[in-house]
């Protein structure tokens, strides 16, 4: 088996485990996004997302840097949702164009058995919401839940998870509050 990454033919790697060796990709896109990002957490970034072209990449962590083993945990668990294509596969990877799509949902008013949903998500999130302050990912992922709510039902239950999920900050999980 030849696998191509980035353009180049890598042959399979003897003793890998078949887990660890599919994960070579996120291994690479992890180095990639831990030294390339381009989002911070500042008002004028998260005010620009409106103006970026739809294909621009809102790229790495906002407050700490990236830790890998939680990174690869993070993309394999929001595989259970890929069918839903407004919720981006890798935290660390936005394109403009989804988060232009759902920010706009975080003013939306929801009714009062939507919000008890979207109150548990805050409640029982690991950031005690969608992101660790009121920045960028906050209104993205704000908005996000506010359109699963109400477009696919979600529960606050299934909201936290997918908040947790995404958490951009960085770090290996304990920058909870």
């Amino acid at each position: 088996m030849i696998v191509i990454v980035f353009g180049a033919a890598l042959p399979p790697q003897k003793g890998l485990a078949a887990e660890e060796f599919r994960d070579e990709p996120l291994r690479q896109r992890f180095e990639y996004l831990s030294k390339n990002g381009n989002s911070n957490c500042s008002r004028q970034f998260r005010e620009s997302i409106a103006t970026m072209p739809v294909m621009t990449r809102l790229r790495g962590s906002c407050c700490s840097p990236m830790d890998e083993h939680r990174y690869l945990e993070q993309v394999r668990g929001l595989r259970k949702y890929r069918d839903i294509a407004v919720i981006p596969a890798d935290p660390y990877d936005i394109p403009a164009g989804i988060a232009q799509k759902v920010m706009p949902h975080y003013s939306d008013t929801l009714t009062p058995r939507e919000q008890a949903a979207y109150d548990y998500a805050m409640e029982n999130s690991d950031e005690k919401g969608p992101c660790c302050c009121q920045c960028w990912r906050w209104h993205v992922y704000g908005g996000l839940a506010k359109y699963l709510i109400r477009e696919h039902g979600f529960t606050g239950a299934q909201i936290a998870e997918v908040w947790d999920l995404s958490d951009g900050c960085g770090g290996s999980g304990e920058h909870v509050h």
